[in-house]
């Protein structure tokens, strides 16, 4: 069993739901990373998502790609957020770890040999934005099974049935549902729609089901932990970054005390229900 899929059987048993921050490795300098993660699990996130910098991110809104331009100015490479996870498990070794990201920087390391580096590092799922079910299949999947790493797959309001079976069929650990048509951090929930494609896709699918996208504060969170299995969030968190940099005690305060805040609330809204 995967840390990500034991995390879910655990927070089922304890009737909670998940709260996954993410924030972009080597913002705003790479020895922020790490520490910041431990503080974010100290804080109640039960899965991380770690963000590979990088520089076409055509699913980030302007939060994010200013985070990943940050980031690449100290040249925050994929190998070196790879170390930043393996350093994360010499700590904690049982909070699961998801690195969220291009195709780009893993083609260019090559699939056997990222696979194989994100194992020995403790990397637990990835989410690689641009690469379909369908492109997926010939090389990327097989290693990732092989090594027991989840693939994750993101599906959109658009999504049909055929395409929520098909990511469901080959994903592991979650599926990412993009609760908003837009980049990250971009316009308001629309909870009753949001409500309505949720369910959809629960009834199609047997992974957990995540939202992200929107998510902005803790009363955003406690709404969509009553709706779906986890919480992500990305934007929200990456601007606390941006707006303190040279700052980091600010930043890591104001980071834990908002997911501090998401984490009592999504419980209470849960407790609840």
């Amino acid at each position: 069993m995967s840390r990500i899929q034991a995390k879910f059987d655990q927070l089922r048993q304890e009737g909670r739901k998940a709260l996954i921050p993410f924030i972009t490795a080597g913002d705003p300098e790479p020895g922020f990373t790490v520490p910041l993660l431990h503080r974010m699990v100290e804080a109640g996130a039960d899965i991380l998502e770690l963000g590979v910098p990088f520089s076409d991110p055509m699913a980030d809104g302007p939060v994010i790609q200013r985070a990943s331009e940050r980031a690449l100015r100290h040249k925050t490479s994929l190998r070196q957020v790879l170390g930043m996870v393996a350093e994360f498990r010499r700590k904690d070794a049982e909070t699961p770890i998801v690195l969220m990201g291009y195709l780009n920087p893993i083609e260019c390391l090559g699939y056997r040999a990222f696979v194989d580096r994100a194992k020995a590092a403790g990397v637990d799922g990835v989410l690689t934005v641009d690469l379909p079910v369908e492109e997926a299949r010939d090389e990327m999947l097989p290693l990732l099974y092989q090594a027991g790493i989840d693939p994750i797959f993101l599906l959109a309001p658009t999504s049909p049935p055929q395409r929520i079976e098909q990511a469901d069929a080959a994903g592991r650990g979650y599926l990412y549902y993009v609760s908003l048509k837009g980049v990250t951090g971009a316009g308001h929930l629309d909870l009753e729609d949001v409500a309505r494609k949720v369910a959809a896709i629960k009834a199609l699918a047997q992974l957990p089901v995540g939202v992200g996208f929107g998510v902005k504060d803790a009363g955003t969170a406690a709404q969509m932990a009553r709706l779906a299995d986890a919480v992500v969030v990305g934007s929200a968190l990456v601007r606390r970054v941006e707006e303190n940099l040279g700052d980091p005690a600010r930043i890591e305060a104001e980071i834990t005390a908002l997911l501090a805040a998401m984490r009592q609330a999504m419980d209470r809204e849960v407790a609840a229900a």
